[in-house]
């Protein structure tokens, strides 16, 4: 079976430059792919698509060689085993709340003994090799999000979790919650209490032994969070560089042509 290039990363003491795809296209996640990222996880949650949308995307996310995974709607058997028959090598799963919660979700990542994910591997074997089944309970990531401050009152417990590999943090919600609704959803938070809580994530989970990873909207964000601890950084996303570049090349265009 190959192996996870996320896990070689981290035991060369690296952090992991993560990509984020929510267009249901396979050309555009091939040239996301192809861009350098160490890993590509598609947004099933909030994406606009669906599992037929996924399979051919993770088919023409292979030859890159990058680490493909998928956030899944919610916490839920059915699809968090289909992705990963699919051929993901990490799922990241929104709104746990509590430590029970993150056994449930991790009990679905593993095969017995160590869970009861039901074998039936369609694409992932073909992908992954034969050695599937003995191999796959190592190789597989699984990442419950904290977006909450039902997730916060359990961060410990939540962290503590057997067979959690890591917490992934959802900055947008988790502010959202966290004050009431005080400030806005969004990425990359300036908020010193909400840097307070992004530092305070990442240090819980490395005395758990775990990871932390942070859904960041632009790669200098992505560097301060490195530096607070994080093993994973996502960088923004397929639509959104998309309509950034647009907008730039637009707003420049204007500006030289006067119009």
């Amino acid at each position: 079976m190959i192996g996870n290039r996320i896990k070689d990363i981290w035991a060369a003491g690296n952090p992991v430059l993560h990509g984020w795809l929510s267009i249901g296209n396979s050309f555009s996640a091939e040239v996301m792919a192809e861009q350098g990222y160490d890993a590509i996880s598609i947004d099933v949650q909030h994406g606009a698509l669906d599992y037929s949308d996924v399979l051919p995307m993770f088919q023409a996310m292979r030859a890159s060689g990058v680490v493909l995974g998928a956030r899944v709607p919610w916490l839920e058997p059915g699809i968090i085993m289909k992705m990963l028959d699919a051929g993901a090598l990490q799922i990241i799963c929104p709104m746990i709340n509590t430590a029970e919660q993150a056994a449930e979700f991790v009990s679905y990542l593993r095969y017995p003994p160590l869970g009861q994910r039901s074998f039936g591997p369609t694409r992932a074997q073909i992908a992954q090799g034969p050695g599937i089944a003995a191999e796959a309970n190592d190789r597989v990531i699984g990442w419950a999000m904290v977006e909450t401050r039902e997730a916060m009152d359990n961060l410990e417990a939540i962290a503590a979790t057997p067979g959690l590999d890591g917490i992934y943090v959802g900055p947008a919600d988790l502010t959202f919650s966290l004050f009431d609704g005080k400030y806005p959803p969004a990425f990359d938070r300036e908020e010193p209490e909400m840097i307070e809580v992004l530092q305070k994530i990442a240090r819980v989970c490395h005395d758990a032994g775990i990871r932390a990873a942070l859904h960041c909207g632009t790669a200098d964000y992505a560097a301060r969070a490195v530096e607070w601890g994080y093993d994973m950084t996502t960088v923004g996303g397929d639509f959104r560089l998309m309509a950034t570049a647009a907008a730039a090349s637009v707003t420049r265009w204007r500006e030289k042509t006067g119009t």
